[in-house]
């Protein structure tokens, strides 16, 4: 079977620039954007982030106000365009967090992952021609050079520890040279150019307007996607990587008592918590083991196995949650965590609300992806999809679930035929999630 192809919404990121003097209203004009926009998908960057950290020299300078930071030299478009193709090609990118107190960059970072639409704001915004070559649409913020100078004053005192006769020391002998040699010609590249900032809601509606358009069309090509790759996997016989528990009479037993109604809650769970234990102990048959010797009591040596490297598990909330006591007894010291996928009810489309794994996860030997039911497939497909962004390759997931539908078995398993699936029982067609609302008994 040809291996399918599966790009999630947040793929080819569509990039808008917002250039402009400083104190133009970029940042206020952008949280306008977003704010109208009203939905978790759009993120904005700060081009602050990118300044280049200073020599002992420089830093002198800065703390004199006689530094140049309105120049294109004092930002380090290197990395910023690094890191924006990273995004644009749906991949996890860590931000730099700069200090202008200290003038230099932090040890931390800041990651941003699967945004829909990024808002890029910054002076520089449409200055490098690598930038240029990745935004969709670009802006340009124009306000009265009295207002600016009135804002960069109040920011630059309240948030950058500065004094105003510092300020308008660097606005002469920065600001407003750099503006009409490096700033102000960037107009010409702009698609729109918007005066007032905020103020100016007929600007923000149609910027608004393109981006959900935007939304609206990679929604519709993700929802065909998805549409094609069940076609694709329809009719196809099922992997080896599907892992299915034997179906003894003790296995049959149980699962009779969890899908009859009349089961009393304790009696559910408990049967529950025993067969998600026996999923687990499957999923650990996959992972990698090397040799190890130890003394016994009696004084002989016992050639056995320990694990060759970290296992975690990832839960997808919330019905992944009930196989958390699974987990916690065949592996108590595992590291997890979380990510919950939805399914939007207007357009049937899994779409990702919230994100936390592990920081070495990329690192680990194996990763027990955790899910109560695998219907359609949509959001397991997307769930191996974050892994596999954070730098974890796919051989080393493990998907752990009580029962699947086939087609969504088979959907996954095109796209990442080296992802295991480790499942309790096979259903020709699963719909409904119900395992959930019954184990947390709502």
């Amino acid at each position: 079977m040809e291996k399918g192809h599966y790009s999630p919404p947040w793929a080819d990121t569509s990039i808008i620039g917002v250039a402009g003097s400083s104190g133009s209203g970029k940042t206020s004009l952008a949280v306008a954007i977003v704010s109208s926009l009203n939905l978790p998908w759009v993120v904005i960057l700060s081009m602050d982030s990118f300044y280049k950290a200073l020599t002992p020299e420089q830093h002198i300078l800065a703390h004199k106000n006689e530094y140049d930071f309105d120049s294109p030299s004092s930002i380090d478009f290197d990395i910023l365009v690094d890191r924006l193709r990273d995004l644009k090609a749906g991949r996890r990118a860590d931000i730099p967090i700069y200090s202008f107190e200290s003038h230099q960059r932090q040890k931390e970072t800041t990651p941003i992952y699967s945004p829909h639409v990024l808002i890029l704001e910054g002076i520089f915004a449409l200055y490098d021609q690598r930038v240029l070559d990745l935004l969709d649409m670009k802006i340009f913020a124009e306000e009265d050079a009295d207002v600016c100078l009135a804002r960069r004053i109040t920011r630059d005192v309240r948030e950058r520890g500065r004094d105003i006769e510092g300020c308008i020391k660097q606005w002469m002998s920065f600001v407003k040279p750099n503006f009409e040699r490096y700033v102000e010609p960037q107009r010409k590249v702009a698609d729109i150019i918007i005066p007032r900032g905020i103020e100016n809601r007929v600007a923000i509606t149609i910027v608004e307007e393109h981006v959900r358009r935007t939304l609206e069309e990679k929604s519709r090509k993700h929802q065909e996607e998805l549409q094609r790759l069940g076609k694709q996997a329809e009719n196809e016989p099922l992997s080896n990587n599907v892992l299915l528990l034997k179906q003894t009479e003790q296995i049959m037993g149980m699962n009779t008592i969890i899908q009859n109604p009349m089961t009393k809650e304790v009696d559910f769970i408990f049967y529950f918590d025993r067969l998600s234990s026996l999923l687990i102990e499957r999923a650990m048959e996959n992972v990698h083991f090397n040799s190890k010797a130890v003394e016994t009591p009696q004084g002989s040596t016992y050639k056995g196995l320990a694990m060759a490297g970290e296992v975690s598990a990832v839960v997808i909330l919330r019905g992944g949650s009930c196989l958390e006591t699974g987990l916690r007894r065949v592996i108590p010291e595992c590291k997890s965590g979380r990510l919950l996928v939805q399914t939007n009810y207007r357009t049937g489309e899994p779409e990702l609300h919230y994100l936390h794994l592990p920081k070495d996860i990329s690192s680990h030997n194996s990763v027990l992806l955790l899910d109560a039911q695998m219907s359609s497939g949509g959001a397991a497909l997307m769930a191996v999809r974050v892994l596999v962004d954070h730098g974890l390759p796919e051989e080393k997931v493990v998907f752990v679930t009580y029962f699947a539908g086939r087609m969504g078995v088979n959907r996954l398993l095109n796209v990442f035929p080296k992802v295991k699936v480790v499942v309790g029982r096979i259903l020709e067609d699963l719909q409904e999630r119900w395992l959930e609302k019954r184990y947390f008994g709502c």
